[in-house]
């Protein structure tokens, strides 16, 4: 079932935000690993404000530390921005791939366990078949005996 139209804008909007927002967190490790290398207490001033303003809304977090330590968020632009064009390019074929592959084989994976399940309860049902013919064959035979002794007597 294919969303409507309208769905689609709200979808890609919607994405597009989520991945903002993953993009400045990738942009905040980068600066992270950078200034714990070249700048120590940029270092600590950085990592102490991610750790008390939640990242999962990329530009409500660039929006405040541009308030308290506007070069690192601009240094953060830059990287977030740097990491959108880098990946530009192939994401959306990436992207496409790997759904693609992932739904062959979670079907796949549903296949085998329908056909397994199938072939079990198809054992299943041939061993009960089985085993009420020896049941059967065996009172037709004990029958038999009985005639046989009854003819005896």
């Amino acid at each position: 079932m294919c969303p409507l139209p309208m769905d689609l804008k709200r979808i890609a909007k919607d994405t597009n935000q989520v991945l903002t927002s993953y993009l400045t967190y990738q942009a905040v490790r980068t600066v992270l690993s950078q200034l714990r290398e070249a700048n120590l207490p940029l270092f600590y001033q950085l990592k102490e404000f991610a750790s008390r303003d939640k990242l999962q809304d990329g530009e409500a977090f660039i929006s405040q530390l541009l308030q308290e330590h506007t070069e690192l968020a601009f240094r953060i632009m830059t990287v977030r921005q740097h990491l959108a064009g880098e990946i530009a390019e192939f994401l959306p074929e990436m992207l496409t791939s790997t759904i693609q592959q992932a739904n062959m084989e979670h079907r796949k994976n549903q296949l085998e366990k329908m056909t397994q399940m199938t072939s079990e309860e198809l054992v299943a049902s041939v061993d009960k078949k089985d085993s009420e013919t020896d049941v059967t064959d065996t009172v037709d035979t004990d029958v038999e005996d009985d005639d046989d002794s009854t003819a005896i007597s």
